[in-house]
């Protein structure tokens, strides 16, 4: 897999509050992109990070409906996917505030 497409496949990470809880287990949260397979993610972040991936879960989150006055409409759908490291493998971008 080469570099761009692996940046096509992981958007973005996700920080939350409990997300950092699961960074103390060695478990990372990223938004992927829709079509991509838990393969492909574990390569794009192999690639990205150089680090050795042992479990990839991922979660569809449908589209929520969403209103502002007499407008509707809905949230876009999307992907999450933790991944859990092998032991001794971190990746410090991720860790800068804690």
């Amino acid at each position: 897999m080469e570099k761009t497409r692996a940046y096509d496949i992981i958007i973005k990470p996700i920080l939350t509050e409990k997300s950092y809880m699961m960074m103390q287990e060695n478990k990372y949260t990223f938004k992927v992109a829709k079509d991509a397979n838990k393969l492909e993610i574990r390569e794009a972040i192999e690639l990205l990070f150089n680090v050795k991936v042992v479990d990839v879960k991922t979660m569809n989150y449908k589209p929520k409906p969403k209103r502002l006055g007499r407008s509707e409409g809905y949230r876009s759908s999307w992907k999450k996917a933790i991944i859990k490291l092998a032991d001794g493998y971190v990746i410090r971008e991720l860790q800068g505030n804690m």
